[in-house]
């Protein structure tokens, strides 16, 4: 029997990284090579010729399992029947700008969203915010979204997860897959915690620490994570653009673990509403490390959480505690 169609909604899709994405969630990737999908595509106005050009395109590449395409400027169109939503439009941060210029644009575009699919979403619609500031714009969307259940109100962390895990094959020189469970603790910004006190490398004598491998603490402990920090703005340094390819990539890496599960042994980073676990405060979208099975995500408890960890764990959640602050006084 062939599977009912999944609407997946792609807010900014006439985007870079939109462009990227449809084609991706078309083929299969995000939710498996047996998942047909109708896709909606959402942009401003401003966009609206575009985002016919990448719906005419999408129906060129005569994609097997797409059964429909959605192209509009209409949220409430947009919204309407989603089963996933992955939001990448934002308001991006210009030269000369505040942070609260930022967030404030984007405050009101996420409260508007938010109240979209708050109506007309399908029941258990999965969330992913993608658009930054991330964290804090998924809190904004949860806070305005209030039937959506919070454990289906997630931020992309998963890029900067494979970004550390890039590193580290990289170093090593392994295969990417051999190379697992490190962890992106915090905020999806400079702040955030790459840490790989719990990752391991498949080799043929079996699983090993990376610390062990790689031999080097003060690399690890210090270049290892500026580079992870600072790997977007050093894309765009390369490209003169931001990095669209690859966080395409790591969004449908993070919907399919979602949906289909992570394999036994490994987690991944998610950004997920905080439950008070490792004592970072309740009320915060934050990074954490997860294991997902049959469509829900859990928080992997009782790693051990060493001195030097705990300050920047905590650091990155001061940074998020006072974006919450700023979104908030935004809002009144």
């Amino acid at each position: 029997m062939a599977k009912e169609p999944v609407r997946v909604l792609v807010t900014g899709a006439a985007g870079q990284i939109g462009y990227a994405l449809v084609p991706m969630i078309a083929r299969g990737i995000m939710l498996g090579a047996d998942q047909p999908v109708i896709l909606h595509m959402l942009d401003i106005p401003f966009a609206a010729e575009a985002l016919n050009g990448v719906k005419m395109e999408l129906i060129d590449a005569a994609f097997p399992l797409l059964k429909g395409v959605v192209a509009t400027t209409d949220v409430v169109e947009g919204c309407t029947g989603v089963n996933v939503a992955v939001m990448v439009g934002g308001f991006p941060r210009k030269e000369g700008m505040e942070r609260k210029d930022v967030m404030s644009k984007n405050v009101s575009i996420y409260k508007s969203q938010a109240a979209a699919l708050e109506k007309h979403a399908a029941p258990n619609c999965k969330v992913l915010v993608v658009a930054n500031p991330a964290n804090t714009n998924a809190l904004i969307l949860k806070e305005f979204a209030p039937s959506i259940p919070e454990k289906n109100i997630t931020c992309l962390t998963r890029l900067d997860h494979n970004r550390a895990l890039g590193q580290i094959s990289e170093r090593l020189s392994v295969p990417v897959s051999d190379v697992k469970n490190v962890i992106i603790w915090g905020n999806h910004s400079s702040t955030q915690y790459p840490d790989v006190n719990h990752a391991k490398v498949q080799t043929s004598s079996g699983e090993k620490p990376v610390r062990e491998l790689v031999k080097n603490d003060e690399w690890l402990n210090g270049e290892f994570i500026t580079t992870v920090q600072q790997r977007g703005a050093a894309i765009i340094k390369a490209r003169k653009l931001s990095s669209a390819l690859s966080a395409a990539s790591s969004a449908c890496d993070h919907i399919r673990d979602w949906v289909l599960g992570t394999p036994e042994g490994t987690f991944v980073s998610m950004g997920v509403y905080s439950d008070g676990s490792y004592n970072v405060p309740s009320g915060l979208i934050y990074s954490f490390p997860v294991t997902c099975r049959n469509g829900e995500w859990s928080i992997v408890q009782g790693l051990p959480i060493d001195e030097v960890s705990r300050k920047k764990m905590d650091s990155t959640a001061e940074e998020l505690k006072e974006e919450k602050d700023l979104a908030y006084s935004c809002l009144s």
